[in-house]
C-alpha cells in the first residue's frame, strides 16, 4: 500500500505562544494515530517565488491512517483546535494534504 504525506503550511504565526500550545497537544496526538514527522520548521532556502513560511510535513501508512488521524477525537481535540485558530493562519482551508504515492 502507498504512503500518504500529510502537508500543513502556515502564512503567519500571530501568536507563537497559542501555536506552541497547539504543538503540544497535536504532535503527541498525530503520532499515536501513526504519524511520523519527517520535516517541520522554516525553511532553510527558498527560492524563486517562494516565501519563508513554517512547513510540516508528516508520514502515514495510508491515506485512511491520514483520514484518521485528522478525525480522529482525543480528549485534547477543543483545546487542540483553540489554540491553532489563536495563533496562526494555514495556506490553505484544510491542512489535510493527504497524497497518494505509488
Amino acid at each position: 500500500m502507498a504512503k500518504a504525506y500529510w502537508i500543513s503550511i502556515y502564512r503567519s504565526i500571530s501568536n507563537p505562544d497559542a501555536m506552541a500550545a497547539y504543538g503540544k497537544l497535536a504532535g503527541p496526538a498525530l503520532t499515536a494515530a501513526g504519524g511520523r514527522f519527517l520535516a517541520r520548521g522554516i525553511p532553510a532556502q527558498v527560492y524563486e517565488a517562494g516565501v519563508q513560511q513554517r512547513t510540516v510535513l508528516l508520514e502515514f501508512d495510508s491515506v485512511e491512517a491520514a483520514r484518521a488521524a485528522h478525525w480522529r477525537r482525543s480528549p485534547a481535540e477543543p483545546t487542540g483546535r483553540s489554540a491553532s485558530s489563536k495563533g496562526c493562519k494555514t495556506a490553505a482551508p484544510s491542512e489535510l494534504g493527504a497524497l497518494h504515492i505509488p
